[in-house]
């Protein structure tokens, strides 16, 4: 959702809108790696995945410091192409992340899917909060908005790189998830013989061969018997990002926020499939209504959509998730990595669809 303006003609910048651009680099790379990823993931060792997948998340953001301390703070082509090439690359880190761990908790603890999309919202929340402060900062000092940003980033390059560590060192060696991924290895999972033998538990491929009782579902067979949720994140997504909150950004994340964690509350989960796609589909109502607050409403009417708009989304995005049940190990972290496409897809064609507000406008 773009702020209407009372400027007749936009500037060069306005008219091209160079940070809109940047989304539209981000994710083709996302859901390009994402499909490959999926559709391989049987094959993929998952904990190599990950940390790259973090590694390059780390690389990208000390990247975008060291291109901006280099070229002190310069525009042009050359820098930007550079930017976008950085932004390529934070695409790779999502889909080898993401994927990766939604796959990883697909067979835990329903409640550990809950933590990690709870974390990521969290992570806009901190994002968003982190912004404004290192703004502030520098208000008053020269050159302050480049200042602010060369320390957003310095503090989420260090964010990063403790992730990695605490990935590679303490996550795996979690009693509970030693005890879900020896589990899985009983079960016929490959993925994990990596993440057990960095805890100090090893097994063989004889082993694991040996104790799985039937052939995984295909991708093909689980994503058919799953396609009301796949299309469910899908539509989630679609909708959420075709009208997202630029101004707004910070409470969206809030309340995307709290979102995630109505479903622990057991009277409040929705668990009914049918239930959660007209849930699903019933915010298709929320484009016309963000339309008609932008064009005639006030800012109390656009900050309760908003606020509705990220509730629904973090609610909807855990309850779709935690839904599939009674398949096995392997089946369900190929299911957790295809689950992710189709997320990955609906972000993509949101921020696709976001430019039609910008169209309409006559901005563009």
């Amino acid at each position: 959702m773009t702020n209407h303006t009372d400027v007749s003609i936009p500037t060069k910048i306005e008219k091209y809108h160079p940070s809109r651009v940047l989304t539209l680099v981000y994710q083709p790379f996302a859901f390009g790696t994402m499909m490959l990823l999926a559709y391989y993931e049987a094959k993929i060792n998952t904990r190599k995945r990950i940390l790259f997948g973090y590694s390059l998340f780390a690389l990208c953001t000390l990247a975008l410091v060291l291109v901006d301390v280099g070229t002190s703070g310069k525009g042009g082509v050359a820098n930007y192409i550079g930017i976008c090439l950085l932004v390529a690359g934070f695409g790779l880190a999502d889909a080898f992340t993401q994927g990766g761990i939604v796959g990883d908790l697909s067979f835990m603890d329903p409640t550990f899917m809950q933590s990690f999309f709870a974390g990521l919202a969290a992570s806009g929340a901190l994002t968003s909060g982190l912004r404004l402060v290192t703004k502030w900062a520098f208000d008053k000092t020269d050159d302050g908005l480049r200042k602010g940003v060369i320390l957003f980033l310095s503090i989420s390059t260090l964010i990063e790189f403790v992730s990695v560590f605490l990935y590679a060192y303490v996550f795996g060696r979690i009693p509970i998830v030693k005890h879900f991924r020896k589990k899985a290895a009983s079960e016929g999972s490959k993925t994990v013989a990596s993440d057990l033998a960095a805890a100090g538990i090893h097994t063989t491929d004889d082993q694991v061969v040996s104790d799985a009782k039937h052939e995984r579902l295909s991708n093909k067979a689980l994503i058919w018997e799953n396609r009301d949720l796949a299309f469910d994140l899908w539509l989630i997504y679609a909708i959420t990002l075709s009208i997202f909150p630029v101004v707004l950004m910070a409470l969206y994340n809030f309340w995307d926020l709290i979102g995630r964690y109505v479903p622990l509350i057991d009277c409040f989960r929705l668990e009914l499939r049918k239930g959660l796609m007209i849930a699903c589909l019933s915010r298709l109502a929320l484009i016309p209504c963000f339309y008609f607050t932008a064009k005639y409403g006030d800012q109390g009417w656009m900050m309760m959509l908003v606020s509705f708009l990220g509730l629904t989304n973090g609610y909807l995005t855990v309850c779709a998730l935690v839904a599939p049940k009674a398949y096995k190990a392997p089946e369900q972290n190929a299911l957790g990595n295809l689950l992710v496409v189709f997320l990955i897809s609906g972000i993509f064609s949101g921020v696709v669809l976001d430019w039609l507000w910008l169209i309409n406008h006559g901005s563009f």
